[in-house]
């Protein structure tokens, strides 16, 4: 298991380098060029810098968290090949720069959603925190609103305002768009991009649906164990594989995540680790994340990735806003280092008595 945090770069996170060197066994980062648009080609010029500068900084650059895909893939336009070889030619620059790993969604519109991105905690922290029937409540320009007013400035990643800009229009993109024909266009995607992950030896790792239920009436098929084995069997090569995400797939108490770590052994690529609490159907609080203080055992799901032999990487996720700290809501510094160092402590006891 190698210990990462995510960063979006100097020109966008308040998180340094130099700071994420200095949190315990954190040795990578999982990273992005945050600037790319959907369906833009990332020159070889601009990820060899990405990665120069990470390892200048002593870390070592583990995987992209996300090269993101076009809507007309999604959607299944007939642009979608040209979309679809421009993806193809950066996963090449990714590789030849020796990077391995890609976290990717299927989403359409957006790529999570929050009803609150600073709801107050007893303790004076923060935290993202979901409400279905305050959602319900909301038209979506509502909610937009919202998202801007609480994001202290910071670009939120899937809600970029040159893509909320055309809202409108991606709502009337998806309109006849369901679940199986959003589930076909993601195997047609994947099946055209596979012998370039396999030439460089590059994992796909598709990040679950956050939350893990349809919202706004927009489909989702990364939700739980039986659509995400049904993807995995449809298109069977290793490097079509998951983001174990605890957080997006934990929104759901329905979903088992240790069995279903287990299941999907070998099919693992990356790994974010967190935890929720449940209030109520429908409603959750992203939680601090040593176990007693959410609805997930954060040991099992350690230990179960323990017993598959789970050596890629992993970050701890979101974390609250404390210490009077201003961040990108859910990626401040001092929450994400303390889950780290959590993470490492219970898998070098998982590790220990092992032996």
């Amino acid at each position: 298991m190698e210990m990462t945090l995510r960063w979006y770069g100097s020109k966008f996170d308040s998180v340094t380098l130099e700071q994420i060197r200095q949190i315990p066994m954190v040795k990578g980062v999982i990273t992005t060029l945050y600037d790319t648009t959907p369906g833009q080609i990332w020159e070889q010029d601009r990820v060899n810098a990405m990665k120069e500068e990470v390892e200048a900084a002593g870390l070592r650059l583990s995987g992209i968290e996300s090269v993101n895909i076009h809507d007309d893939i999604k959607v299944g336009l007939p642009s979608r090949d040209q979309y679809i070889e421009n993806y193809i030619t950066t996963l090449e620059h990714l590789g030849k720069a020796d990077i391995h790993m890609v976290c990717y969604n299927f989403m359409p519109v957006f790529d999570w959603t929050r009803s609150d991105l600073k709801k107050p905690l007893p303790d004076g922290s923060t935290c993202l925190s979901y409400d279905q029937e305050l959602v319900d409540k909301l038209d979506f320009e509502a909610m937009l609103s919202d998202m801007e007013a609480n994001s202290d400035g910071f670009v939120l990643p899937g809600w970029e305002p040159e893509r909320m800009a055309r809202v409108k229009e991606l709502f009337e993109l998806y309109k006849d768009v369901d679940e199986e024909k959003l589930f076909q266009n993601l195997v047609y995607f994947l099946k055209a991009i596979m012998p370039t992950c396999k030439k460089y030896g590059i994992n796909m790792a598709i990040h679950p649906d956050d939350p893990a239920w349809p919202v706004f009436n927009l489909p989702r098929i990364i939700t739980g164990k039986e659509k995400i084995q049904r993807l995995l069997d449809a298109v069977p090569d290793k490097e079509n594989g998951l983001t174990l995400c605890t957080g997006s797939l934990g929104s759901n108490p329905k979903n088992d995540i240790p069995d279903m770590i287990r299941s999907f052994k070998g099919r693992i690529h990356f790994g974010h680790v967190r935890n929720v609490i449940h209030l109520a159907p429908g409603k959750f609080d992203e939680a601090p994340h040593p176990s007693c203080l959410g609805s997930l055992d954060m040991y099992e799901i350690m230990k179960a990735l323990h017993d598959i032999g789970f050596d890629g990487p992993i970050r701890p996720d979101h974390g609250r806003l404390i210490w009077g700290e201003v961040a990108m809501p859910g990626y401040g510094l001092y929450d994400r280092a303390l889950g780290a160092t959590y993470l490492y402590g219970l898998w070098e006891a998982i590790c220990r008595n092992a032996k």
